[in-house]
């Protein structure tokens, strides 16, 4: 159901606005994750949801908890609520204790009570993929705790390339969900991060990723995971659970008839493990994150979710994860009714289950568990393997430990949430992701003294719901751009068009205005109406009118014209980037609840800006000739498809990955950096003879096989500022490696003359490989040259 339609059902009534809006962005989600949801169960979700949410206002409730001995005496006795004994010892009591219809009571996301155990219902679906989320069933907002923090949409956290703001982000979300638990109001089990590849500009949720690059999700989705579990004092312990999402080489969601219950990602070995798997391998070894999510799509013919060798395989067998593997939503359904890939119900359970699945977001395992088990398809073992992991996951978290009050973290509560701090750091992000991406001589940053009039204009100019993207929260309150620019100076504002659809823009109403004002600002783009989940775009041109729009108050304005734009994906702003009367260029994500101060501040230099794009911008012509269904990274001149991504991408751009400018400059010098790397070998290995082009990453050569980079970094202007260093490599041409690669980044902190040591330490197997065509991490041997900036370094990396 279209989101749009549904308040027209409560214009008349007085209910509270975020109820509704929670609500609706519920029912809307569930409509849009699971498929096979009617119209009409949408309704009843909703109706449900808003009575629900109605009863919440009348006051706090308690958390769900188990093990509740003080209302149960008798629960003490039992061996799974004895915090004396090792998680898994627990975990085998329990499990012992449990019914084949309890057991299979807890593989799906709304999980069964066992009353008799002291066992309530417990529901798995929450998010905090930029805050706590009101989507998913396990969290709502009341009037307890109206809002929670608002943090930038991910691709603009992305860009402030800061790894400490990554975990602090995740630090804050974690408590402020750890608040809400304790008042009823939220669970303990997040499904985020989404760490897939932003490989398609045109992905709709590419807004909720880290963007493009190998590297950076990697560091994202690692760092947001140990922000959001880490628990004080045990390092098995969880604050939170998180989720990495979702696995694998899923980022095609609906595109000219192609969508993501039916698409089949034909993807090589060689993508696979240099470009899709990496960031989950990450989130899994380095992050230790509690969960993994398979998604809708299939990879090579199979759905992922019933893939042993991707799930019990690599996750579980390779990676070995410590926590569980969940579904989409309705993954399973998906897989037997929309991809026909089994002939019976009981068959996709059974498929589900042995692959390595432990929990269905859905009903689909609840319904057809039993009947697999009688048939002889899978056995009551393997449903025991299954919810050991989800009850691993949830003692962890303490749910088993009895009254949380009295636990870490039982302090906590409304007063924790939206606190001033908080807040702050949701401005903090803003400001540090925002890329300035062209700036004219005597353009930014503006005199908030000099200017005495600006005009504001475009459709993006007063939002509030814009700036927070999707899979969002109420925020504890919002700074609009036109608010925030308000602040400092006096201000004119014309939309110029009535929506970012911009079917008719009002050109003359704001020409006039910046006629007549000292600078002019237009704040353009998208929202959810252009790109979100289950919305793909079709062209990377700004929506309707809207490059009409600037053009012609560009001409009309008499001072500087600075052109925002407001989105997750890339536009093709080629007539912007060359037109001399747009002085200025920013691209500002999705910033937000705090985003319309934060842009304010980089336009009036109360704040240095920093950001840099996370991913290529690429002109019309791209997407012209490259179907987004088709997978490969690597061009092929044969065809002349032209590759993805900086790293093999081989055409024009309108911006490129790393790009984003400063109002000072920053000059590179290296320090330290050596011109010879040697590989040792054993006695007799076939490279002392014969001459190779690679070596088989291995563990007797590659110990402690590493050097350091050292770089003198220093802000040649007068005003302080930060500056992302990013440290790239170009390898030998073998194997069809990348063009460029990303090996490190370092975000420093320079006061205005003054210079810092950066030291990268490069782990020569890590960092100098590269994944040969049967997906085999090979040390590259030959030349590979360094890049910093305008610096080059060639290395030589000899056995």
């Amino acid at each position: 159901m279209p989101k749009k339609d549904i308040p027209v059902l409560f214009k008349h009534h007085n209910f509270s606005f975020s109820f509704v809006s929670n609500s609706m962005a519920m029912a809307t989600t569930i409509a849009n994750r699971a498929p096979k949801v009617s119209v009409l169960l949408c309704f009843s979700i909703y109706f449900a949801l808003l009575s629900f949410s109605c009863s919440r206002v009348l006051g706090q409730s308690s958390p769900v908890f188990a093990c509740d001995v003080k209302s149960n005496s008798s629960l003490a006795s039992l061996g799974f609520c004895d915090t004396s004994l090792g998680i898994d010892s627990r975990v085998g009591d329990l499990v012992k204790r449990l019914t084949l219809q309890e057991k299979i009571g807890f593989l799906v996301n709304k999980a069964g009570s066992v009353s008799r155990l002291g066992i309530p219902q417990y529901e798995w679906w929450s998010e905090a993929l930029h805050g706590v989320s009101y989507v998913g069933p396990g969290t709502h907002f009341s009037n307890v705790v109206p809002g929670a923090t608002s943090f930038p949409q991910v691709i603009l956290t992305a860009a402030t390339f800061n790894t400490s703001l990554f975990e602090a982000i995740g630090r804050v979300v974690s408590t402020e969900a750890r608040a809400m638990y304790n008042v009823g109001l939220a669970g303990l089990t997040y499904w985020s991060p989404n760490i897939n590849i932003f490989r398609d500009p045109r992905w709709g949720r590419g807004q909720e990723t880290p963007g493009e690059d190998p590297l950076l999700s990697s560091k994202y989705g690692s760092g947001y995971v140990r922000g959001l579990q880490q628990r004080d004092g045990d390092p098995n312990g969880l604050k939170v659970a998180a989720c990495c999402k979702h696995y694998t080489a899923y980022d095609v969601d609906n595109w000219k008839g192609t969508d993501r219950y039916h698409f089949n990602a034909v993807v090589t070995k060689q993508d696979m493990d240099d470009t899709f798997q990496p960031p989950f391998k990450s989130c899994v070894i380095d992050g230790n994150v509690a969960s993994v999510m398979c998604s809708y799509n299939k990879v090579n013919g199979k759905p992922t979710c019933a893939d042993p060798d991707l799930l019990a395989g690599v996750i579980r067998g390779e990676w070995k994860l410590n926590g569980y593997i969940v579904s989409d939503c309705d993954s399973v359904d998906v897989f037997y009714n929309s991809q026909h890939y089994t002939k019976t119900p009981e068959e996709a359970a059974a498929k589900a289950i042995l692959a390595g699945l432990d929990l269905n977001c859905g009903s689909f395992l609840g319904q057809h568990t039993e009947a697999a088990v009688k048939g002889g398809l899978v056995d009551e073992a393997a449903i025991d393997k299954a919810i050991s992991n989800n009850f691993a996951t949830l003692m962890r978290l303490g749910f088993f430990d009895g009254d949380p009050s009295k636990q870490l973290y039982g302090n906590l509560g409304p007063k924790d949430v939206c606190t001033a701090e908080n807040q702050e750091l949701a401005r903090e992000t803003a400001r540090q992701g925002i890329v300035l991406l062209k700036n004219s001589p005597g353009s930014l940053p503006l005199s908030p003294t000099a200017i005495k009039s600006l005009a504001v204009i475009g459709p993006n100019a007063n939002v509030t719901k814009t700036m927070i993207g999707n899979y969002e929260g109420t925020p504890c309150k919002y700074t609009t751009p036109l608010q925030g620019l308000t602040a400092s100076v006096a201000t004119t504002y014309q939309p110029g068009c009535s929506n970012v659809a911009c079917g008719t823009a009002q050109v003359d109403d704001a020409k006039k205005i910046a006629a007549s004002a000292d600078a002019t600002v237009l704040i353009m783009g998208a929202d959810q109406s252009i790109e979100a989940e289950s919305r793909d775009r079709i062209d990377l041109n700004l929506p309707g009118q809207q490059t009409l729009l600037v053009t012609e108050v560009a001409k009309a304005s008499k001072g500087p014209v600075i052109l925002v734009i407001m989105s997750g994906g890339g536009f093709d702003i080629s007539f912007a980037k060359s037109n001399d009367k747009i002085t200025s260029i920013l691209w500002v994500g999705y910033p937000g609840e705090a985003g319309g101060a934060a842009i304010a501040d980089v336009i009036f230099g109360y704040y240095n800006p920093s950001g840099r794009l996370p991913m290529t911008w690429y002109p019309q012509a791209y997407v012209d000739k490259v179907p987004m269904t088709n997978m490969n990274m690597r061009p092929d001149p044969a065809t002349g498809y032209p590759g993805r991504t900086y790293r093999f991408y081989t055409g024009e751009t309108v911006y490129s990955f790393g790009d984003g400018l400063s109002y000072s400059s920053f000059n590179h010098h290296l320090a330290q950096a050596p011109k010879l790397v040697y590989v040792p070998l054993e006695e007799g290995h076939v490279c002392r003879s014969t001459r190779c082009k690679s070596l088989d990453v291995a563990e007797q050569h590659c110990q402690n096989l590493g050097f350091d980079i050292h770089l003198r970094v220093k802000n040649m202007g007068s005003i302080s500022g930060s500056h992302t260093v990013f440290l790239f490599t170009t390898p030998p041409s073998i194997h069809n490696s990348p063009q460029k690669h990303l090996l490190g980044f370092e975000k420093v902190f320079l006061t205005g003359q003054t210079e810092t040591l950066v030291k990268f330490k490069v782990d020569v197997c890590k960092d100098l490989s590269v994944v040969d065509e049967l997906g085999t991490r090979k040390v590259a041997l030959g030349q590979h040259v360094l890049h910093v900036g305008s610096l080059k370094h060639s290395l030589n990396v000899r056995v």
